[in-house]
C-alpha cells in the first residue's frame, strides 16, 4: 500500500461553533425565541402579504425534561448535571411561492445515552425554498432521499440523535410529463459540524403517464436511478501495519437503479445500488479496499380484506458514511431498511435488530387476513389475523489476506450464506368481542444473535405472548391493559410486563407500568456490571399523568427504565438506564 501525504478534511463552519459568529447565534436565537412565544397563544397564523397573497406561519415546540436519581441497582451511573433537557423550537413560513424556516436546539445538558458530541445549543438548521409550478429551488438545510435511500438517506429521528442534514442546495425540475430530476450539494451535518461534501442527481421516470392503455388498465410503472459522490479528506492517518499509511480515495461513487410496477393490488419493487471503493471502519474487515453492493425485490399483493407481502435484500460492504473513521449512529450517508417487524410491545422490543451494514441476506414475508362479520372466524364483529416471518443471515465471507486494512477484504459468493443473525415468527390477532370490548393477542417465537448487534451475549431464544384488552365504559373513558410475557432460558431469563392506561376524554390519560425480572444485576457507580453481587429482582415501575389541550400537550411522570437499546428502521441507540421523575411539553401550531 502506498503511502500518502496528509490532506485536511473539508469542513464547513456553521454560526454553532464558530466564535466569529456569537452575536448571530444569539440574534436568531432570541428571534426564533420571541416567533414561537407569540405564537404559543393561537393555532397557525395567516399573514396577508398582499391582496392574493397570504403567509402562513406554522411550527413546534417539543422539550423533555428528565430530574435524575442515582440507583446502583440498575446502573443508572452518576450525572453531572440536577436537571437534563432536549429542546426543539421551530418556526416556518409558508407561501405559495417562497418558503423559508428556522430551527433552535437546546442540548446543553442532554438526556441519558446520545453521543458526547451531541451536546450544544444553537440553530444548526435554517432554509429557503422558492416554489414554481414544476420547479423548486431549496438553500440551507435540507433532507433528501434517492430511491430506498440505499446510496442517500438524509432525516431527523431524535429519539436515536440522528440529524444528518444537508447545508447547502437542492433543486427539483419536472421539465416534462413523467419526468421529475433532482440534484442535490452540501455538506453533511454531524451533531454541531459539519463534514465531508456530498453531491448527487436523481431522475425519476413514470412511463405510465407516456401510455394511454397503461392509464385505462390502472397500470403504473416508474423507472429510477440515481447518482451519488462522498468526497472528503483524510484526517486522521490509518496505518496497515507499523510502516506503511493507507492511501484513501477523496470521491466515493455510488449508483442505484430501480424499478416499480404498480396495478391493481399487485406492487412489485426491484432496486440495485453499488458503491465505489470506500475504506471505512469496521469491526471486523476494518478499512478494506472492496466495492459494496445492494439488491433488494420487494413485492405485495393487496384487496378488502387480505395483504401479502414478500421481500429479499442482500447487503454487501454498504457502510456509507461521510467520515470514515465513524461509528455509531453519526455520519450516515445512506440507509438501509430492516426486514424485521418494528414492534411496539415492551418485550417484543426488548431485542430489536439492527441492520448490519457489513453485510446480510435478510428476508420477510406477511399476511394480513380479515374474516368477515357473522362468520365462523370473524363471529359478531369480525376477526383480524396477521402472520409475519423474518428472518437474517450473515453473507459467507470467504477472507483474502487475513481481511487486514488496505486488502480487499473477504470474497462473497451471491447465494451463500452464514452465521443466522435474527429470526422471529409471531401471529397476531385482533378481535372485537362486545360493542365496547376489543382485544389483541400476539404471539412471537424469536431467535437474537447479541454478539452481532451488541458485541457479546450469544443467541437469544425466547417466546413471546402479549395481550392487549380495550374497554370502553362510554364515549369519554376508556381503560387500556397490556400482559406481556417472555419465556427465555438465555440472558437474563424470563420477564413480565404489565400496563393500565385510562382514557379521560379530552383532556387526560393516566398510564402505570411494571416491568419484572428475576435476575437482574447489580452495577457499579459508573454504570458497569458488579459481577461480584451476583443478581437480584427488580421492578422496574412508571407512571404517568397526560394532559392535552388543543395543540398543547404536557406530560408528567416518575419511575425506572431499564438499560436497553432503542430503535428505529434498524438503526439502533444504546440508552443506559434510568430513574427519576419525566416531564414532556409538545406544542404545534
Amino acid at each position: 500500500m502506498l503511502i500518502c501525504r496528509h490532506i485536511d478534511e473539508l469542513a464547513v463552519i456553521t454560526p454553532t461553533n464558530n466564535p466569529n459568529n456569537i452575536n448571530m447565534n444569539k440574534k436568531l436565537t432570541l428571534a426564533l425565541a420571541a416567533l414561537s412565544l407569540s405564537a404559543a397563544t393561537a393555532s397557525a397564523q395567516t399573514i396577508k402579504v398582499a391582496k392574493d397573497y397570504d403567509v402562513q406561519i406554522t411550527g413546534s415546540l417539543q422539550t423533555d425534561f428528565l430530574v435524575p436519581q442515582e440507583d446502583n441497582k440498575i446502573g443508572t451511573g452518576t450525572y453531572d448535571d440536577k436537571v437534563l433537557n432536549n429542546t426543539y423550537a421551530e418556526v416556518h413560513a409558508l407561501s405559495k411561492y417562497v418558503d423559508a424556516g428556522v430551527r433552535l436546539e437546546y442540548l446543553e445538558h442532554p438526556l441519558p445515552g446520545f453521543d458526547k458530541d451531541f451536546k450544544g445549543w444553537g440553530v444548526p438548521f435554517y432554509y429557503i425554498k422558492g416554489k414554481m409550478k414544476n420547479a423548486e429551488l431549496t438553500l440551507g438545510n435540507f433532507y433528501e432521499q434517492f430511491g430506498s435511500g440505499f446510496i442517500l438517506r438524509t432525516y431527523e429521528e431524535r429519539s436515536l440523535g440522528i440529524d444528518n442534514s444537508l447545508l447547502g442546495g437542492r433543486v427539483m425540475v419536472r421539465p416534462f410529463k413523467g419526468v421529475q430530476a433532482k440534484a442535490v450539494v452540501g455538506t453533511q451535518r454531524r451533531y454541531w459540524d459539519t463534514q465531508s461534501l456530498i453531491a448527487g442527481a436523481d431522475l425519476e421516470l413514470s412511463v405510465s403517464e407516456w401510455s394511454q392503455k397503461m392509464q385505462q388498465s390502472g397500470t403504473n410503472l416508474t423507472l429510477g436511478a440515481s447518482w451519488v459522490v462522498n468526497h472528503q479528506h483524510q484526517k486522521e492517518d490509518i496505518y496497515a501495519d507499523a510502516t506503511h499509511k493507507l492511501r484513501f480515495v477523496e470521491n466515493t461513487n455510488a449508483f442505484d437503479v430501480r424499478a416499480n410496477l404498480q396495478k391493481g393490488g399487485f406492487s412489485i419493487l426491484g432496486e440495485y445500488a453499488q458503491k465505489t471503493e470506500d475504506p471505512t471502519f469496521d469491526k471486523n474487515f476494518p478499512y478494506i479496499y472492496r466495492k459494496g453492493y445492494v439488491t433488494m425485490l420487494s413485492t405485495s399483493y393487496s384487496q378488502r380484506g387480505m395483504s401479502i407481502l414478500l421481500q429479499a435484500k442482500r447487503s454487501d460492504n454498504m457502510n456509507f458514511r461521510s467520515r470514515r473513521t465513524e461509528s455509531g449512529t453519526a455520519g450516515f450517508i445512506n440507509h438501509l431498511p430492516a426486514f424485521a417487524m418494528q414492534q411496539t410491545y415492551a418485550l417484543a422490543s426488548l431485542y430489536p435488530y439492527a441492520t448490519q451494514p457489513n453485510g446480510e441476506w435478510a428476508y420477510q414475508a406477511e399476511l394480513g387476513y380479515k374474516f368477515n362479520r357473522k362468520t365462523f372466524l370473524g363471529g359478531k364483529y369480525g376477526t383480524s389475523v396477521k402472520l409475519n416471518f423474518s428472518h437474517i443471515r450473515a453473507i459467507e465471507k470467504n477472507v483474502h489476506n487475513g481481511g487486514t486494512p488496505g486488502t480487499d477484504g473477504y470474497g462473497s459468493p451471491f447465494w451463500k450464506s452464514g452465521e443466522k443473525y435474527y429470526q422471529d415468527i409471531n401471529v397476531q390477532i385482533e378481535k372485537k368481542l362486545t360493542k365496547d370490548f376489543k382485544l389483541n393477542l400476539m404471539y412471537m417465537n424469536q431467535y437474537y444473535n447479541k454478539t452481532v448487534v451488541e458485541g457479546e451475549g450469544g443467541m437469544i431464544h425466547s417466546d413471546i405472548f402479549v395481550a392487549e384488552g380495550k374497554y370502553r365504559f362510554n364515549k369519554n373513558i376508556t381503560l387500556r391493559g397490556e400482559a406481556q410475557y417472555l419465556s427465555t432460558k438465555d440472558d437474563q431469563g424470563d420477564w413480565w410486563f404489565g400496563l393500565l392506561e385510562l382514557s379521560v376524554l379530552p383532556n387526560f390519560m393516566f398510564t402505570i407500568s411494571d416491568q419484572y425480572n428475576g435476575a437482574e444485576h447489580y452495577y457499579t457507580s459508573t454504570g458497569a456490571i458488579d459481577e461480584s453481587k451476583g443478581t437480584h429482582a427488580e421492578h422496574y415501575i412508571n407512571g404517568s399523568v397526560t394532559y392535552t389541550h388543543g395543540a398543547h400537550r404536557l406530560q408528567v411522570g416518575y419511575g425506572k427504565t431499564r438499560a436497553g437499546y432503542n430503535c428505529s428502521g434498524g438503526v439502533c441507540r444504546y440508552v443506559p438506564a434510568s430513574k427519576g421523575v419525566t416531564v414532556s411539553y409538545n406544542f404545534n401550531f
